[in-house]
């Protein structure tokens, strides 16, 4: 849902940036890449050591990139396989990033094991969830699901509760509270979403091989 309404709205706004940066002869894998490296900066300098607000703040800063790169191509025309390639590639990386700095302050001076281990499921979870609908688009299958919490649904709720939760170093009493509750429920989304694209998977590769075999008694009926 987030997918479908964020990024119509984004994509208006951050267009005339991008053309900005298409003038100054900048190419949409150097966004790209300058991005997740900031991403990746934010999330395993800052989040570690429990400043999750400023580490949310340079996060949010850079994850834009991922609107902008995919506009400047389409502003070029250059709309590319290596660049469908590496812009979900290095997403995957982003998004390890920020969950691997949430288990790594949990198990450092946050000193939670429970919400280490959450963080570390979301992680994988989030790679698994990627990677089922890839691998069954790479079979030939349409896996048309949109499943409950995706990409942009994981980094919105766990970026927004760091950044507020960030707030605790700022006085703000109670707050820091939303971060685990946070990581809960994009672990919980985590796994509905990824049960709903295996039962899909395995109804449209159910749906498939009995089209096909169709297929066969119908050709065989014909000879």
């Amino acid at each position: 849902m987030l997918n479908k309404y964020a990024r119509a709205f984004f994509t208006r706004v951050l267009t005339p940036f991008a053309a900005f940066l298409i003038r100054r002869g900048v190419s949409p894998d150097t966004v790209t890449l300058i991005g997740t490296a900031g991403v990746v900066a934010g999330a395993l300098v800052f989040y570690p050591l429990g400043e999750f607000f400023w580490g949310t703040v340079v996060i949010t800063l850079f994850v834009f990139s991922d609107l902008v790169d995919g506009n400047m191509a389409r502003q070029l025309g250059r709309s590319s396989r290596w660049g469908a390639f590496l812009d979900s590639t290095l997403d995957r990386v982003a998004d390890g990033a920020v969950f691997g700095g949430f288990a790594l302050w949990y198990a450092g001076g946050g000193d939670d094991i429970v919400l280490c281990a959450v963080s570390i499921f979301c992680l994988a979870s989030g790679q698994v969830v990627s990677y089922t609908k890839a691998r069954g688009e790479s079979i030939g299958l349409p896996v048309a699901v949109n499943g409950l919490v995706e990409r942009a649904e994981r980094l919105v709720v766990s970026l927004v509760a760091a950044g507020l939760a960030g707030l605790h170093a700022f006085g703000v009493p109670g707050i820091q509270y939303l971060l685990p509750v946070a990581l809960w429920i994009v672990a919980v989304g985590s796994l509905v979403t990824l049960i709903q694209r295996v039962v899909t998977v395995r109804r449209e590769s159910a749906e498939a091989e009995a089209a096909e075999r169709q297929e066969a008694r119908g050709s065989e009926a014909a000879k």
